[in-house]
């Protein structure tokens, strides 16, 4: 496409850095304007040669034109006559000798005036022994000259500089195949192995614009294919194909453009903040959430065939350039299939014709540990079965017969189900799983699509099974072991969040698909209802043990009546420690793990004490004393100096710590001179893998907001609460804290957060000061606050529900209102999900009663206005 005539003329007056600076203006207003008008390969050429003009104008003013030996070479993305708004300038300085002083200063203003511009550049001054030496050793270098085309300067040396490309082949066409699949490789286990974060680089990440390049570049390597056409004739792509890679070139050159234009600079990951404006400009509406899932489907969609085209490409290019290597005998497993080295391919194309053939092949992947891939022929051949069927899978009777045999499998869930999610046949399949492949979630909490965190989800179910991973999965790989029926839990993770985008509470909707599901397939009434129960409690147990008190032996006995027996309950726990572990690779941490596990066997010796019997209070603090009290003894105390401490705490100190919170408590209070002082300890050791912060001190009202404004300035996170009153005027806090990475804080960390405690315990007037450094990721995930007053279990509570965008000091803000309200806090569920936190306090007045009508509604507003002067 031609540039305007008016930027021609304003290149051909330029002289001044500011004239230049005024056509680079005028050129990005012009191209964004052009942008919904033109098709992107012309805007895209029309960079390149843009800054074609400005760089031969910028070589003759700075004098390079003078030195008659020199050549301008463009390389890589540039080189191709490809540049997005702000890509980077890749360019070659090509000289016969090392360049003389005044050479070198005509180099120094060329790219100086180029850093003045703005632009971001990669260059490199060599001569032509130096090419060839770099061309040895870097496979990224020998790529960039690929793709080399003369700006300005001495065609004789380009010419000459191609023909020693040319002719001195240092890179053999396997050594250069073998280099960019590894390159591949690297690239992708930075990304995860997956396409579909929420977040996805459009250039980086599996099925982005990296893999259509490393495509291209083996083929022009060993073809000499100038175009991706010429595969064609060299029978590697079929017209039908050829057509659908430039389709998904289009449509990644549109979403990089528009990312580009949206974020205003050379930006490849589509991060939530330029989303919307991105989907505005590719013409997906101004709707928000609703036009950037438009937007993001259809480039997951994209990016899941450009993911497949590359595979069985690069397999085809392997099968011909690293002949003597992969040249395998096939070794039959039926009739219909045999396996060829790793990999599995039919003996007859038709064999897909009976449609149930595509489970068994991979039936054979679960037998076969061996076979890790398709034969590229087979996934031709699948992949244009799968795209002419018209209906789904499951209507054949032959296919739901096969897909039980694949889910009841020991490794169907593997590798196998992988590859099946992997190239589109669990979405033919499931009409369900089409509606969530490439499903957006607007939150920081999951970091995947809808269809990929079910994925990662079953994966870690199929761990459990794995007894090399028995340690990282104890308890479930212990329950599994035993479970009669695994396959209802399999069905259960691919139901679990099926639901989602379709409006309405998706465990209940996806329960009712699960229930329908199961008796398509023959699954008795009870395993159907087991199934769709996992589903639409598949939030329970997280949620409990997040946001409840787990000691409270009321919080167990409720839980344990919702999931009213062990078999449910070990059903419950392994979907809910799968489900936590997919949803992001920073969000399971020792201190999750330990809330769950607890939580289980606490719910487990309920439901075998019988909820009808539930074990005595008093015989819960009994136990908890006497393994406590032992600890101590082996330690060097004497009994009576224990009793003596524990006199001092009520009976709701024993039921709301464990026996190894009171041990550690006690062993510190018995080494106190003075118990009418406060005292602090930081366990330098985690514990249920949170760090303890343990003080104990004097009443006072407003304590609990300095201590957490304390907590808060060291950049410390409170997951957990405790207040409890002594018997003599003292008060306990135990709170649990960890490190915004979500793991123990170190022991020099801990040293400094007690004597920040000390300092204030010693000076209650010290003011201190939590810095507010709300992040711009969270400014498009608008929550609004939310203040819920509840009635507690005990009749002279309240329970406190506060829901707000988490920023630095918002437990400290909430404080401040209780403190002002003249409010007791008796315990505190501190909870971050994503960007979001949910916090419950239960409360009193300052008569130690619950809260009047009047009271909640004034507490409600106070709370409401800070949240919403804090957040906003």
């Amino acid at each position: 496409m031609a540039l305007p005539n008016k930027l021609k003329t304003l290149l051909d007056s330029a002289n001044t850095l500011d004239d230049f600076k005024d056509c680079s203006a005028f050129f990005y207003k012009w191209l964004g304007n052009e942008f919904s008008k033109q098709p992107v390969k012309h805007l895209i050429r029309a960079r390149a040669e843009f800054v074609d003009l400005m760089l031969q104008k910028l070589y003759v003013i700075t004098s390079l034109n003078k030195h008659d030996d020199i050549a301008l070479i463009a390389v890589g993305g540039y080189g191709r006559g490809e540049l997005h708004p702000y890509s980077d300038i890749d360019f070659l300085v090509l000289v016969q000798d090392e360049p003389n002083d005044q050479l070198k200063e005509s180099l120094g203003q060329f790219v100086t005036h180029l850093w003045d511009l703005g632009l971001e550049i990669g260059h490199s001054v060599r001569t032509h022994e130096q090419v060839l030496e770099q061309k040895k050793q870097d496979v990224h270098f020998t790529t960039s000259l690929l793709e080399c085309r003369l700006i300005s300067g001495n065609e004789l040396e380009f010419e000459r500089l191609k023909s020693h490309i040319i002719e001195t082949p240092i890179w053999r066409s396997e050594e250069f195949f073998i280099a960019k699949v590894d390159e591949q490789k690297i690239r992708r286990k930075k990304c995860h192995g997956t396409a579909y974060n929420l977040e996805p680089n459009v250039k980086e990440n599996p099925g982005g614009l990296r893999d259509l390049q490393t495509i291209f570049w083996v083929a022009k390597k060993h073809f000499h294919a100038e175009t991706l056409r010429e595969l064609i004739s060299h029978g590697y792509l079929t017209h039908e194909e050829y057509q659908e890679l430039l389709e998904c070139i289009e449509n990644l050159w549109n979403i990089r453009f528009a990312l580009h234009l949206a974020a205003g600079r050379n930006e490849n990951r589509l991060l939530f903040d330029y989303q919307p404006h991105a989907a505005e400009l590719l013409g997906f509406g101004s709707e928000g959430k609703a036009s950037v899932e438009r937007m993001m489907k259809r480039l997951f969609r994209i990016m899941s065939r450009v993911r497949e085209m590359n595979q069985m490409l690069l397999s085809y290019f392997e099968q011909s350039i690293l002949v003597d290597q992969v040249n395998y005998q096939p070794q039959p497993l039926d009739k219909n299939f045999e396996r060829v080295g790793n990999r599995i391919q039919v003996t007859d194309p038709s064999v897909f014709f009976k449609r149930e053939h595509i489970f068994v092949l991979f039936e054979h992947i679960a037998d076969n540990p061996e076979i890790t891939d398709i034969e590229p022929n087979t996934l031709r051949t699948m992949r244009q079965v799968r795209r002419r069927l018209l209906g789904d899978l499951q209507d054949y009777a032959g296919c739901r017969d096969a897909f039980l045999r694949l889910i009841k499998h020991p490794n169907g869930m593997g590798r196998a189900f992988t590859l099946m999610h992997k190239h589109g046949i669990i979405a033919a399949y499931l009409p369900q799983w089409r509606n969530i492949f490439g499903q957006m979630q607007f939150d920081l909490f999951h970091a995947y699509t809808v269809d990929e965190h079910t994925h990662k989800l079953i994966n870690n179910i199929y761990k459990y099974f794995d007894k090399s991973k028995q340690k990282d999965f104890p308890i479930c790989s212990a329950i599994v072991t035993g479970m009669d029926k695994p396959e209802l839990l399999y069905l259960a993770g691919i139901f679990h969040d099926i639901a989602k985008g379709r409006g309405g509470d998706h465990s209940e909707l996806g329960a009712v698909d699960a229930s329908t599901f199961c008796k398509v397939h023959g699954f008795s009434n009870s395993e159907a209802r087991l199934v769709a129960w996992l589903v639409e409690n598949h939030l329970l147990m997280s949620v409990t043990a997040q946001r409840k008190d787990i000691n409270d032996p009321d919080v167990i006995a409720e839980f344990a009546s919702r999931v009213k027996n062990e078999r449910q309950l070990d059903y419950l726990y392994c979907l809910t420690v799968a489900d936590i572990r997919a949803t992001n690779d920073n969000l399971w941490n020792d201190w999750k793990n330990t809330l769950l596990r607890e939580l289980y066997l606490h719910t487990q010796r309920a439901l075998r004490a019988g909820l009808e019997n539930p074990m005595d209070m008093r015989d819960q603090i009994r136990d908890k004393k006497q393994q406590a009290k032992q600890r101590l003894i082996e330690l060097g105390f004497e009994e009576s100096q224990i009793d003596f401490i524990w006199s001092r705490f009520k009976a709701n100190y024993f039921t709301g710590f464990t026996e190894q919170q009171i041990s550690w408590q006690s062993e510190h209070l018995l080494k106190v001179k003075d118990l009418n002082r406060f005292s602090v300890i930081v366990g330098e050791k985690p514990l249920h893998g949170g760090t303890q912060v343990f003080v104990y001190s004097p009443y006072e009202a407003s304590l609990f907001a300095k201590l957490v404004s304390v907590i808060g300035s060291k950049k410390a996170q409170v997951q957990h609460a405790q207040v409890m009153t002594t018997k003599d005027g003292f008060v306990v806090f135990n709170f649990v804290i960890l490190e915004q990475s979500g793991d123990a804080v170190s022991v020099n960390r801990a040293r400094s957060i007690r004597k920040g405690i000390e300092s204030l315990l010693q000076d209650p007037k010290k003011k201190i000061r939590v810095k507010k450094n709300r992040s711009h990721r969270f400014k498009d995930f608008n929550i609004k606050p939310k203040v819920i007053v509840r009635p507690h279990a005990r009749a002279n509570r309240n329970l406190i529900e506060i829901q707000a965008i988490d920023i630095p000091g918002l437990l400290t803000k909430i404080a401040e209102v209780f403190q002002a309200n003249s409010l007791h806090i008796h315990a505190a569920r501190i909870t971050t999900v994503g960007e979001r936190a949910e916090d419950f306090f239960v409360i009193s007045n300052k008569d130690y009663q619950a809260l009047d009508e009047e009271h909640k509604v004034t507490l409600q507003r106070d709370l409401m206005k800070k949240l919403n002067a804090e957040t906003n």
